[in-house]
């Protein structure tokens, strides 16, 4: 939880996350944020939060990471008067992109963004809905900088922390922030 996130935010959004037991596959309590996203006191809520934190990091672009990632982060580009900027599976975007590959647990993925969406005056902040591994928003990290940008922060509704995704993406950060409003 973030410093500026209230006990009360964090229990409302808590409270709005419904486990899913075995799924995709036994073994996996899923996070299924349906339930805050259908609830418009959460899901402002949330909105605001983060909103708030790309405010107090100065970011000037928001990327959101495919898929879910679009959902939260192109209402808190609205809400904080920012651009937003979609990072893509390769093969999604039209145009001239900047592709970045990344290990998954089993094989590898590809990720995309517009070069020409960001510039060196930018500072990015990267938004998804949970932080579990932390490959995809290493990558995503990587192709901000490819693309000329800065960093100013990475922020998530969830952090798994079991998952180790923040230590992965650390040396990635630079000294950037990583806020997560939950950590489970």
């Amino acid at each position: 939880m973030t410093s500026s996130t209230t006990a009360g935010t964090r229990d409302l959004l808590l409270s709005r996350i419904r486990d899913v037991a075995d799924y995709p596959k036994p073994g996996v309590v899923f996070k299924d944020i349906t339930p805050l996203l259908a609830d418009p006191v959460a899901f402002t809520a949330l909105t605001e939060a983060l909103a708030e934190l790309c405010v107090r990091h100065g970011a000037t672009k928001i990327v959101g990471l495919e898929a879910r990632g679009f959902i939260l982060a192109a209402p808190v580009a609205v809400r904080a008067g920012l651009g937003f900027v979609p990072v893509r599976k390769a093969g999604k975007l039209p145009g001239a992109t900047l592709t970045q590959s990344y290990e998954l647990e089993y094989g590898s993925a590809e990720i995309e963004i517009h070069a020409e969406d960001l510039s060196a005056d930018d500072r990015v902040m990267v938004i998804d809905d949970v932080l579990a591994t932390g490959g995809t928003a290493a990558a995503s990290l990587e192709l901000i900088r490819r693309a000329g940008a800065g960093v100013a922060g990475v922020a998530v509704l969830m952090e798994l922390g079991f998952l180790a995704g923040r230590a992965r993406i650390e040396e990635s950060l630079k000294g950037a922030p990583l806020d997560a409003l939950i950590t489970v």
